[in-house]
């Protein structure tokens, strides 16, 4: 079983930045690929980054430049280091684990950017 806290959204003007962390509890976090998703209003929920046991990163192509996903694996953190902000990336973000097929999800932090 695996639990995942997020922190960090709240509301930043466009171009701002904001640092979102992920506190998983739980046995071998390491073996985790850890993702970050979003969802906003009225939209299906999307992947925006994920990092592997291996520290293999890809990024939604709308993030690229922009967003960097990192692990502390002696912490069981994961982080979303968001620059250049802008309006667009309003959304509900959600922390993932996903391990041996199973999926598990964080409550959500919201961040808001002002144009």
């Amino acid at each position: 079983q695996v639990h995942l806290v997020e922190s960090g959204g709240g509301l930043v003007q466009a171009g701002g930045s904001l640092r979102l962390s992920c506190a998983a509890s739980g046995s071998f976090f390491s073996r985790n690929t850890m993702g970050w998703y979003r969802q906003a209003p009225g939209k299906q929920r999307e992947l925006v980054a994920s990092i592997t046991s291996a520290g293999i990163t890809i990024y939604a192509d709308s993030v690229k430049g922009r967003f960097t996903i990192s692990r502390d694996n002696a912490k069981n953190m994961a982080y979303l280091q968001m620059n250049s902000l802008k309006p667009e990336d309003t959304a509900v973000y959600y922390c993932n684990a996903l391990r041996v097929g199973i999926e598990y999800w964080g409550q959500g932090t919201q961040v808001t950017v002002s144009s």
